[in-house]
């Protein structure tokens, strides 16, 4: 049940944003524990004055190509787990994108199940016993 937000510079084709929301949605299947049916992301193409970041802050250089995935996620997953989905979303990519791994932040959160109402102002049925 993650939601994925997509940020990146504004001017990308419909084409590279659809292949960009379906490498972070396989990466979610194939390495994060999430099913297939459940995609929930929000893309955002800002304009130069609206993104700002250090080309080299712990890694880079990061070029006008520069992605953030911000993943908020209810169900803990382990260290082994996270560090894969890192690795493959960044494989994923660059070979689907050509996306310098250099030009990929991603930022996983961490919520309660009860912190997630899904539909009709209903809590989670997940929390429902807590």
């Amino acid at each position: 049940m993650p939601l994925a937000r997509i940020s990146l510079l504004r001017g990308k084709s419909d084409e590279y944003l659809q292949q960009l929301s379906q490498g972070v949605h396989d990466a979610l299947v194939d390495t994060f524990e999430v099913p297939a049916t459940d995609r929930f992301q929000v893309i955002q193409q800002l304009d130069r004055h609206e993104l700002s970041f250090d080309r080299h802050y712990l890694g880079g250089p990061r070029s006008d190509a520069f992605v953030i995935v911000n993943i908020s996620a209810g169900k803990p997953r382990s260290t082994v787990t996270k560090r894969a989905f890192y690795a493959h979303l960044a494989a994923m990519l660059s070979s689907r994108l050509q996306l310098d791994p250099e030009d990929l932040l991603i930022i996983i959160s961490m919520s309660e199940m009860e912190d997630w109402s899904f539909a009709g102002g209903r809590m989670n049925p997940a929390a429902q016993g807590a």
